[in-house]
């Protein structure tokens, strides 16, 4: 049978330094400029892409971003081999049949105070470090399938959201400490110090 109207979808998956989550990538924009953490299935309802491979036993959370799926698996899900090919195929027929993947207007109900944007009231400390992680970090954390969203400043503290493959990586502290809290104070002078909070 020869579908017509929408084009043929390609998956492929790419390792993350995270062990727990897998990358799928597609040949379609997903969800263009952004990205959305579903940190669990209660979190799901802005994203039917989401609430759908949370029916998937192995799926712990979903994070979806420019061109790709990030998905981490649960603890007594052995090897992402064994479920590799079920999780592409089901991409593969959702995308083809053009679902929709994140709904706005669910997002805008969903109220979210961690953003990389910079908006009118944001200090000139503010300012810098959301331009310094959307302009430097940002490219870097979404090849590895994940984000890193700045959530507050305050007194030379830095507190930034770790989001998808991110999320959990045993790598990801180095990175915020050796690698995102080493920039920032060169480039930024008055930040003393990035951590990482909980969602």
């Amino acid at each position: 049978m020869i579908k017509t109207g929408n084009p043929v979808i390609s998956i492929y998956t790419e390792m993350t330094p995270n062990p727990e989550t897998m990358k799928f990538v597609a040949n379609k924009l997903l969800y263009p400029g952004k990205s959305i953490d579903f940190p669990d299935v209660d979190s799901a309802k802005p994203s039917l892409l989401a609430q759908e491979l949370f029916t998937f036993p192995f799926i712990r959370s979903v994070f979806i971003a420019s061109n790709f799926v990030t998905l981490t698996k649960t603890n007594d899900t052995d090897d992402w081999q064994d479920v590799i090919p079920a999780i592409k195929q089901f991409l593969k027929d959702y995308l083809e049949e053009g679902k929709p993947v994140v709904n706005e207007e669910e997002i805008a109900i969903r109220k979210t105070e961690s953003t990389n944007e910079v908006s009118a009231d944001d200090d000139d400390v503010v300012k810098r470090i959301k331009e310094l992680l959307e302009n430097y970090v940002k490219p870097a954390v979404e090849m590895d399938g994940g984000a890193i969203q700045f959530k507050s400043y305050e007194a030379g503290r830095v507190n930034l959201m770790m989001q998808g493959s991110c999320s959990g990586c045993p790598s990801s502290m180095i990175t915020l400490k050796a690698g995102i809290e080493g920039m920032m104070k060169r480039m930024i002078p008055e930040v003393k110090e990035v951590v990482a909070e909980a969602e």
